[in-house]
């Protein structure tokens, strides 16, 4: 069982939620808040492994579950969270992710139907790991492709595939599965879009993900 504190400020989502989790057999909801404030309080005191919440809360309704997140890192580095959105907004999930993805994670909010994902990733981010919902990976590499002297101009469609997978937190195992591949075959795609991507070496538990942010660095500098 993994202690989650969920955070939503949308009554019957909350309840509806709630109830799923609960009944997952897999989650132990030890508390739920509705605002920034509250859900900060209820982490501190009920210190659960993993948070869930939705990135618009009160009071202003526009990036608290990001900015929640970052401060909980910050204060409890080893509670991971998982951050709801309801649109695939790039800029979102940069901001979240651009000073280290090891922890995180950034799912669409219609991911929460399928509860095994939304367990998966509780559990990915509770062990430092990072997770990023496909669509927003997609819409992700979609924009970077549109720059100028983008390195993914050299990426091969199952390079690409790859990214994908590992930005769902997924290994080498999961990723030859998902793509009909052998784990060496996948290995070397891996080492190779770190190479085109110019990624350095990153610690094992999020240079997954931090592929698919290498290529954001240049939003800063853009």
């Amino acid at each position: 069982m993994i202690r989650v504190v969920f955070a939503e400020d949308n009554y019957l989502v909350r309840e509806g939620t709630s109830a799923l989790l609960q009944n997952s057999g897999t989650v132990d909801l030890v508390a739920t808040a509705s605002t920034f404030d509250e859900l900060l309080e209820k982490v501190e005191k009920a210190k659960p492994e993993a948070v869930l919440t939705d990135i618009r809360m009160p009071p202003t309704n526009t990036t608290e579950g990001i900015d929640a997140a970052k401060r909980i890192r910050q204060e409890y580095p080893n509670v991971g969270i998982v951050v709801l959105s309801q649109f695939a907004e790039e800029e979102y999930a940069y901001e979240l992710l651009k000073d280290g993805a090891a922890g995180l994670g950034y799912l669409l909010k219609e991911r929460v139907s399928d509860l095994d994902e939304v367990v998966r990733a509780l559990n990915e981010v509770s062990k430092g790991g990072s997770v990023l919902d496909p669509k927003v990976v997609e819409a992700l590499v979609s924009a970077k492709e549109k720059m100028a002297h983008s390195p993914l101009a050299n990426v091969t469609d199952r390079e690409r595939e790859v990214l994908e997978q590992m930005a769902q937190g997924k290994n080498n195992a999961s990723i030859a599965k998902a793509l009909f591949l052998t784990e060496r075959a996948v290995e070397k795609h891996i080492n190779s879009l770190f190479h085109k991507l110019e990624l350095t070496e990153e610690p094992d538990v999020h240079r997954r993900v931090m592929a698919v942010l290498a290529f954001l660095r240049e939003r800063e500098h853009a």
